[in-house]
Formats: structure tokens, C-alpha cells, sequence
């Protein structure tokens, strides 16, 4: 039985994106026969304090020699001095869902920080698995790694029993126009310019629901609830937290349009669930958003443009035939997306070759 080490930081059952992505590799691989250690090393990441440092130590050093050692990017990228010293004992690996540096809401210190840590951790893999071109892109060119040791290996999507048309009432121009966010509420999802751009079309028919762990960064969950009281949203938009597996298909099962207005994506996987669904989408050309989001399948605005975000909201919400076109051109757009089982597939090649080298 092939051995392989899976190294994150935090709950695997986090409800992100990213976390997904681990969560169903190592699904996958389990499937197909690997044995997976999987080891958290626990909360604070990106930004570790030196007792969770000194914990990461501790586990990752004691480790049998030689196994190949998977590392989730948002842990590698915050220990480079642990990295080449379990670049000695393990060929390591990098899973990087979007560098750190590129979240928002940092600050400049910050900023730098990250940007020297994550080149340095960088440095010491032998491998480089990036979740899309654009994110492999943003590797070459800002943390100069060689594109030789870069596989891109899209995430999947439970595609095959969502790909049916929507029901033929879905188009009414009557009807109350059903909204839905889903993400984490954190500075980057751009939640403050949604809200914002809805208040202008208060006389319009909709509702929005917001899905999402509140609790990452409460100042950007306390600032959303401010706004929705600030704009008198209260009868408009309900924000429902975290929510299960079941809950979130039910949530998608019965909307009429997917809005998302993330400042950057370094794949947006939600876009891409979404989709599946055979929901229009109203996104931002944020890093890959319009790779993932075709034309025919949503309207992309630039991000933080918060009145080009009211009038894309405004056509979807006003036009319903227009959103019927986008749903057909959604579930075409899913029909060409990968299966888990091709990413899981992919991933095996790449670590296959790594330990039979």
C-alpha cells in the first residue's frame, strides 16, 4: 500500500472551498488504495504564534523519513524554516489554493511577510500542485518559481445528477427573484459591495440569502450586518451562517441567480458548484472568476464596481429570459467542468511519479 503524508492546518471539515479540494483528493486517494496520514496542525494559520510553530514542529519532525508529505499552501506558506528542515527528511509537496499574500484585508507588513515566507517555503518542494492556470501564473510571476515543477489540477464538481433544465416557471417576470451568496464572510468575498449594490433596487422583486461561516473574520461579518441594517435590508437579505451539505443543495435546488462579488478567486470552486446547479452567475473578473465563469453562463464585473454590480443585478433580476439563456449556458459550462474523479485521477499521477522516482 502506497504511503502518503497530508499536512493542513485547522478543521478538514472547514466549509471552504479549499478545504473542499483536500477534503475530496483525500477521499479520492483512499478510494483508490493510499494510505493517507492526515495531520491538522491546528488553528492560527496563516499567521502561527510560536507555540503552534513549536506543535508543527513537533508532529512534522517526528514523522517516519522518506514518506511523501503533502502540505496544504495556507500552512507551507507560514513555516519556511520548518520546510527546509522536512525538506531533508520528506519529498515535500505544495497544495496552493492561492498564494497568501493575495488575501485581502492585510496590511502591508502583512502583505510582505507572507509574500517572503510563502518564496522561501516555496523553495524547498519538489512539487508545486496549483487548483488553476491563473493561480500557477501568479506563482511564476510573482514568487519566481520554475514552471517545470507546477501541476495544475482543476477541482472537481459533483456535476452529473444537477445537469436538468430549470422548471419552465422558473422564468416568470412576476415572480420574486431568489438571490443566493455562498462563502465565508471574509474581506475578500466582497460582501459589502453586494449589499451595497442592492440598496438602489429595493423597488425591484428579490430576496438574497447568504451562506457562509461567519466566523472567520468577525469584523467583516459585523460590517455586513451593519450594512444590512445601515441600507434597511432587514426584510431582504438573510444571512444563515455555516450550513450543511444537504441544506446548501436545498439552497441552490430552489434559487433563481448565484452572486458572489469576491475581489479575487484563485479558482472560485463555488462558481463552479453553482453552475452544476444550472444557476446564471453574477461574479467579478477577479483572478480566475472569468476562467471558471464563462460568458454565456453569468455577467462579470469588475470588482469592487459597485454600480456596474447594480446593473448586472438589475438585468438578471428584470429579465427573465436572459436568465433562462444563462442557466442553459450554466449547465453547459458544468457538462465540460471535471469530474472529482478526474482530479483524484490526476493527483495520483503526479505523486505516483514522485514515489516510484
Amino acid at each position: 500500500m502506497q504511503q502518503l503524508i497530508f499536512v493542513y492546518p485547522g478543521d478538514l471539515n472547514t466549509p471552504t472551498g479549499g478545504y473542499a479540494y483536500d477534503r475530496r483528493i483525500i477521499e479520492g486517494l483512499e478510494r483508490l488504495g493510499w494510505h493517507v496520514q492526515i495531520i491538522s496542525l491546528g488553528e492560527g494559520y496563516p499567521f502561527p504564534n510560536l507555540i503552534q510553530e513549536e506543535y508543527a514542529r513537533s508532529v512534522l519532525l517526528n514523522l517516519t523519513k522518506g514518506v511523501l508529505m503533502v502540505i496544504d499552501g495556507l500552512a507551507l506558506g507560514a513555516l519556511p524554516n520548518l520546510a527546509i528542515e522536512l525538506a531533508k527528511r520528506h519529498p515535500l509537496i505544495a497544495l496552493i489554493h492561492h498564494p497568501l499574500a493575495f488575501e485581502f484585508g492585510l496590511s502591508d507588513q502583512e502583505i510582505k511577510s507572507l509574500m517572503q515566507s510563502e518564496m522561501l517555503a516555496l523553495q524547498q518542494v519538489v512539487q508545486i500542485i496549483a487548483n488553476s492556470p491563473t493561480t500557477a501564473r501568479d506563482l511564476i510571476q510573482h514568487f519566481d518559481i520554475r514552471p517545470e515543477i507546477i501541476v495544475v489540477i482543476l477541482p472537481g464538481t459533483d456535476r452529473i445528477p444537477h445537469l436538468e433544465p430549470r422548471p419552465q416557471g422558473y422564468a416568470e417576470p412576476t415572480d420574486r427573484v431568489n438571490l443566493l451568496a455562498v462563502g465565508s464572510i471574509i474581506p475578500r468575498k466582497g460582501f459589502h459591495y453586494l449589499i451595497a449594490a442592492l440598496e438602489p433596487l429595493v423597488d425591484l422583486q428579490w430576496n438574497l440569502t447568504i451562506a457562509g461561516d461567519n466566523s472567520r473574520h468577525l469584523a467583516s461579518y459585523e460590517l455586513l450586518m451593519t450594512d444590512i441594517k445601515y441600507f434597511h435590508l432587514e426584510s431582504r437579505v438573510q444571512v444563515l451562517g455555516a450550513v450543511s451539505n444537504k441544506e446548501l443543495e436545498n439552497l441552490y435546488t430552489h434559487s433563481d441567480v448565484f452572486v458572489l462579488a469576491s475581489l479575487f478567486e484563485g479558482y472560485g470552486m463555488v462558481y463552479a458548484e453553482a453552475m452544476a446547479y444550472g444557476l446564471p452567475i453574477i461574479a467579478t473578473t477577479g483572478g480566475a472568476i472569468p476562467n471558471t465563469v464563462p460568458k454565456d453562463a453569468g455577467l462579470l464585473v469588475p470588482p469592487a464596481d459597485i454600480p456596474a454590480l447594480t446593473a448586472a443585478l438589475k438585468t438578471l433580476i428584470q429579465d427573465p429570459p436572459y436568465r433562462a439563456r444563462l442557466s442553459r449556458g450554466a449547465l453547459q459550462a458544468a457538462s465540460q467542468q471535471p469530474t472529482w474523479d478526474y482530479a483524484v485521477q490526476q493527483f495520483t499521477a503526479v505523486i505516483a511519479r514522485l514515489t516510484f522516482s
